[in-house]
C-alpha cells in the first residue's frame, strides 16, 4: 500500500494505491493551495479507503522537475511522513508519471510519441519525449519552445504535446501537421502508481535524510513590485 503525492504542477494531489490499484484520490487544480491542502488530502484518502497510517508500506513522491515551491512542499511532506512512519520513500520523475498517465488513458498509432510539458516561464518548459511503451526517447530538459523545436522528430512522427506547458506553445507547435496539443490533461498522484509499485517491489528507495527534489534549474527569486506613490 503506497501513499502517493503530486505537487510539482498547479495540481495538488494525493492518492492511495494497493497492489497497483487506486483505492482513493483527492486533488485540486489551483495555484498556491499545496501547503494548505496536502495534509488534508492525506487524511481524506486514508479515511475514504478505510485505512490508517499503520497500513501504509511506502510513500511515493513526484520528484520534479516542476514548480519550485510545489516541489518543496510535497517533498517535505513526503519526507516527514516517511521519517515519522519509518516507511521507505520512493521518487518518480514527474514527466515520467505524466507519460504513464496519458498511456493509461489512450491507445496510440504506431510511431506516435508523447511529449509532456510543465510550464516553466515565458516560452520555456520542462519536457521529455516518450514512446507509447513509456521509454524515454529524448532526455528531460528545460527548453525554450519555438517553431523549430522537435522539428526533426515531427518530420517522421506524430507527437502529442500535453501538460500545463503545452497550451502556451500551441501557436508555434501547431504549424507542424504532426503536432497534436491536448488541452485537457491535468497531472495526478494516480499516475505514480505503476512506477511507484515497480520501484517498491525492486526496493528502489531514496535516502530520506539526503533526498532533494529534481529542480533541473536553479531557483531565481524575483522582486515584488512596490508602490512608490
Amino acid at each position: 500500500m503506497i501513499l502517493q503525492v503530486e505537487t510539482a504542477t498547479t495540481v495538488c494531489s494525493v492518492a492511495l494505491s494497493e497492489n497497483g490499484k487506486i483505492l482513493a484520490c483527492r486533488e485540486a487544480d489551483q495555484r498556491n493551495i499545496h501547503a494548505e491542502k496536502i495534509t488534508v488530502f492525506v487524511n481524506e484518502v486514508l479515511q475514504a479507503a478505510g485505512k490508517n497510517f499503520d497500513n501504509i508500506d511506502a510513500i511515493a513522491i513526484s520528484s520534479g522537475p516542476g514548480s519550485y515551491t510545489g516541489l518543496r512542499i510535497g517533498v517535505s511532506a513526503a519526507k516527514g511522513l516517511s521519517f515519522a512512519l519509518d516507511k521507505p520513500l520512493i521518487a518518480v520523475e514527474t514527466l515520467e508519471t505524466m507519460a504513464w498517465g496519458l498511456i493509461g488513458q489512450s491507445t496510440f498509432d504506431p510511431g506516435t510519441l508523447l511529449c509532456p510539458m510543465i510550464d516553466a516561464r515565458r516560452m520555456e518548459v520542462y519536457t521529455a519525449v516518450f514512446d507509447p511503451d513509456g521509454n524515454k526517447i529524448l532526455p528531460t530538459s528545460a527548453e525554450i519552445i519555438d517553431e523549430n523545436s522537435f522539428k526533426n522528430l515531427l518530420s517522421d512522427h506524430k507527437i502529442i504535446f500535453f501538460g500545463d506547458g503545452a497550451e502556451k506553445c500551441r501557436e508555434v507547435l501547431s504549424i507542424h501537421s504532426n503536432a497534436e496539443i491536448l488541452s485537457d490533461f491535468a497531472n495526478s498522484a494516480k499516475y505514480l502508481t505503476k512506477r511507484a509499485t515497480e520501484k517498491y517491489l525492486a526496493k528502489e528507495f531514496e535516502d530520506v535524510a539526503y533526498f532533494e527534489p529534481y529542480y533541473l534549474k536553479d531557483f531565481i527569486a524575483g522582486k515584488r513590485a512596490t508602490d512608490k506613490s
